[in-house]
C-alpha cells in the first residue's frame, strides 16, 4: 500500500487548503485513515480520522474548522482546512491501517503566515 499526500502550501491566516491522501495498492475505503501533523520540534499528533461507516474524529483544536472526508471511487481521503491559524503550521501526514498494518504517506508542509 502506498499513500500519496498532497495539497500543502503557504496560506494567510483565515485561508483554506485541502489536503489529499491517495492510496494505491489496496482499497482502503473501509479502513481507518487519519491525518496527523507535526509542528517543528514537536511530536506528531492526530488531527482527524475517518473509519468504516464514515465515522469521524477530530482534535479539539480543529473542530469546526477542519473536515475529513472520503471518496471511495478515487480511493482518496481529503482534509478540508478552513479558517487556518498560524498554529496550524506543520508537516501533515496521512496514515492508513490496512490488514492490521500501518502505512504512512510522505508529509506535506502547511504554512500559515501573513
Amino acid at each position: 500500500v502506498q499513500l500519496q499526500a498532497s495539497g500543502g502550501g503557504l496560506v494567510q491566516p483565515g485561508g483554506s487548503l485541502r489536503l489529499s491522501c491517495a492510496a494505491s495498492g489496496s482499497d482502503f475505503s473501509n479502513n481507518f485513515v487519519g491525518w496527523y501533523r507535526q509542528p517543528p520540534g514537536k511530536q506528531r499528533d492526530l488531527v482527524a480520522a475517518i473509519i468504516s461507516g464514515g465515522s469521524t474524529k477530530y482534535a479539539d483544536s480543529v473542530k469546526g474548522r477542519f473536515t475529513i472526508s472520503r471518496v471511495n471511487a478515487k480511493n482518496t481521503v481529503y482534509l478540508q482546512m478552513n479558517s487556518l491559524k498560524p498554529e496550524d503550521t506543520a508537516v501533515y501526514f496521512c496514515k492508513a491501517i490496512v490488514g492490521a498494518k500501518l502505512y504512512w504517506g510522505q508529509g506535506t508542509q502547511v504554512t500559515v503566515s501573513s
